[in-house]
This record gives C-alpha cells, sequence and structure tokens, in this order.
C-alpha cells in the first residue's frame, strides 16, 4: 500500500502482485485503507486469476506485518480462501522487494507526476497506469518480457501439458 495526496486528501493505494509473471492482477485506490479495502484488491486478484476457485492452488501472500493484512477479518477470508499468508520480517521493505519496485515506479511514473483533485481522478488514471505496465514494462527477471507476455506463455504451457497428459 502507498498513499498519494489528493485535493481532497489522502487517496490510499493497495496493489496485489504475481510474483511470477510481475503482474499487477488486483488493486484498489480511494479514501480510506482498511482491511476491507485491503480485501477489495485481493478479491478482484483472484476473480481475475481464478474465476473458478482459489482453494487448493498453494496460493501465498506476502504482505507487511500492517495492521490490514494482520486484520482478523483479512486473515480469515485469506483462510477461508486456502490463501497462506506470509509476512516481512520488521522494518526489512527488501522481503517484499518485488512489491516495493512496482510502488516505487508507481510513484514516479503515475502519482508525483500530477496534482490529483480526488481518489476518483487518481482510481481512473491508476486502472489505465496497470494496464500499460502490464502490457509495456519489460522485467530483467522475466527475460526482458512483458507481465502479460509470460502469463500468455504460462497459461499456453499449462494448456498444453493439460491436454498431452489427457
Amino acid at each position: 500500500m502507498t498513499k498519494a495526496m489528493t485535493a481532497q486528501g489522502w487517496a490510499y493505494v493497495v496493489v496485489v502482485k504475481d510474483w511470477y509473471t510481475k503482474r499487477v492482477v488486483g488493486h484498489y485506490c480511494g479514501r480510506t485503507a482498511t482491511a476491507r479495502e485491503w480485501l477489495m484488491a485481493l478479491e478482484r486478484a483472484v476473480q481475475r486469476q481464478f474465476p473458478y476457485g482459489v482453494r487448493d492452488r498453494g496460493l501465498h501472500l506476502m504482505s507487511d506485518n500492517g495492521s490490514q493484512p494482520t486484520a482478523e477479518t483479512f486473515m480469515k477470508a485469506c483462510s477461508l480462501l486456502g490463501i497462506h499468508q506470509a509476512f516481512t520480517s520488521y522494518n526489512n521493505p527488501k522481503g517484499n522487494a518485488d512489491t516495493e519496485r512496482i510502488m516505487r515506479t508507481l510513484k514516479e511514473e503515475l502519482v508525483w507526476l500530477q496534482e490529483w483533485r480526488d481518489p476518483f481522478e487518481l482510481s481512473a488514471a491508476l486502472d489505465v497506469w496497470i494496464e500499460n505496465y502490464n502490457a509495456t514494462w519489460l522485467h530483467s527477471a522475466l527475460g526482458y518480457q512483458t507481465p502479460n507476455r509470460v502469463e500468455e506463455s504460462y497459461k499456453l504451457t499449462t494448456r498444453s501439458l493439460l491436454e498431452n497428459a489427457g
């Protein structure tokens, strides 16, 4: 999570990133940042990535030790979905380096470039930025491929393996 100043006060941005593809798969932007809003970002990610269910997928969610990911409601929702939570050690942003890096890029390429009227304006711009990031951002860790391309390759490989197994 990060925050951005708008003319109407702070806007909070929560992202869910797939560490394998480096793709932003869920996000939230609004005036508050409680466990409820974190769940909204997680729900977007789960519905997008696993429309037929998420249980028994061996998913792990890495986050810091903030009040939102450690809230009883958030932890219970993760448990019900079968998502194992992992937490960085205290005062160690390197423990969540992939996510911290995208937050820096988000700030440098979107948040800090203009003065925002309100969280709604920022949210609309964030939707466009994330689509562009997923489609065009080349990652050295991915062999200089985009997150979308890596996800497409993964899906093709998985589909091929399933077809050849049957």
